[in-house]
């Protein structure tokens, strides 16, 4: 990889700020760089190569880094996170009995072994996703914290299920790495509030502000990627490693400084990385080759949005009981897992990748609604013009 081919891919995802410019439009920041990773990519232009070495690790560690920022974003110090998680974790799981019926449904009319695949696909919700979309659009608000905690569950829960649905004889040793990445977040949490309550914390940050280290900021990235480290090594997603990071970092109390210095990392380079790379890695050619495959692929999309969009009767307002539907890093492990075992038929990775795609496009403008929504209650009540007498109870 050259310094010519980043600028590109720096240049390309520009094209999310431009769509997302137009305030009355209330599209999502990744949006356009999703698309853009798309055009540029395998499916059409070729001029990014989601396969080069350098590339995937720097999209790894914009992945890494995107999930850790998103963890901090949860108000762990927050009482009503506690209700919040519990209504997360109710919905979470109607939308996992839902998605477990239509999996065997689908599976059932393609004549296929692989239900559990599609039930935990179904089930499945990226945070790397929505809560860059939610924060985008500055949604806020009790619905909006219950979404996060939904999506989060789901998340995890679909990252943990994944290997058991696909790769059972390799399912216990994952779960095993799930647990010690979990247990290494939580020590994690207990050594920062030690040096948080003993004050050595604020006298670092003292020190960095005065002296321009950046102390906090190396010391949370290598952190971080220690954690990363132990993910890859265990076979587990690094998004729970960046995740439970970050919900370690927020359970203390995240610095203004240090939040300050991820936003700038993340959301300048790194998080665009991530979504070129990402939507440049999809390659839609091979649903020329099997047009039942895109079949598939629209029933597994429309079929993750109707199990979440269910929770509406669960009082999740429609607009967010639709955004938690969105996939992203499930659905892309479950193709390369499932090319790597050889479950799955010919084209049938790229059907899992497009109804990926239909979730995001549903997430994308249910957000949208919600923040329309949210504007339309914010504006002041018409008043009567001068002169008028007010209209009678």
């Amino acid at each position: 990889m050259s310094f010519v081919e980043l600028s590109l891919i720096c240049v390309i995802a520009l094209l999310g700020p431009a769509l997302a410019a137009k305030r009355s439009w209330h599209l999502p920041l990744v949006l356009g760089e999703l698309l853009a990773g798309v055009g540029f990519g395998v499916s059409l232009l070729g001029w990014v190569d989601a396969g080069n070495e350098t590339l995937s690790f720097l999209a790894d560690i914009g992945f890494a880094l995107m999930m850790f920022v998103a963890g901090t974003h949860v108000p762990m110090r927050d009482s009503t996170i506690r209700s919040a998680a519990g209504k997360g974790a109710l919905r979470a799981a109607v939308a996992a009995v839902l998605a477990g019926a239509l999996g065997v449904g689908v599976a059932l009319g393609f004549g296929s072994a692989n239900a559990p695949l599609y039930a935990v696909l179904m089930a499945s919700s990226s945070a790397a996703l929505v809560l860059p979309v939610v924060d985008s659009l500055r949604l806020k608000g009790p619905s909006v914290l219950e979404l996060t905690a939904q999506v989060a569950i789901a998340d995890v829960a679909a990252i943990v299920a994944l290997p058991l649905a696909i790769d059972p004889a390799n399912a216990g040793p994952k779960a095993l790495g799930a647990l010690a990445v979990a247990a290494c977040a939580v020590l994690l949490w207990a050594v920062l509030r030690h040096f948080e309550r003993d004050g050595s914390r604020q006298r670092l940050h003292d020190v960095s502000e005065e002296r321009k280290f950046a102390l906090e900021l190396r010391i949370q990235l290598s952190i971080l990627f220690a954690l990363a480290g132990l993910a890859v090594a265990a076979h587990v997603s690094i998004m729970l490693a960046g995740f439970a990071f970050g919900l370690a970092v927020s359970a203390v109390g995240e610095p203004r400084r240090l939040a300050r210095q991820l936003f700038a990392l993340n959301d300048g380079f790194l998080g665009p990385v991530f979504f070129v790379w990402l939507g440049a890695s999809i390659d839609l050619r091979q649903l020329a080759g099997h047009p039942q495959m895109i079949l598939l692929g629209l029933l597994l999309g429309v079929g993750a949005v109707a199990a979440h969009a269910a929770n509406r009767l669960t009082g999740l307002p429609l607009p967010f009981a639709s955004t938690s539907a969105a996939q992203l890093g499930v659905p892309v492990a479950a193709a390369t897992i499932g090319r790597g075992v050889g479950v799955l038929a010919p084209g049938e990775d790229a059907a899992l990748l497009l109804g990926a795609l239909i979730t995001i496009g549903v997430t994308t403008a249910a957000a949208a609604w919600a923040a329309r929504r949210a504007v339309g209650d914010l504006k002041p009540p018409d008043r009567p013009s001068e002169g008028a007498s007010p209209a009678q109870p």
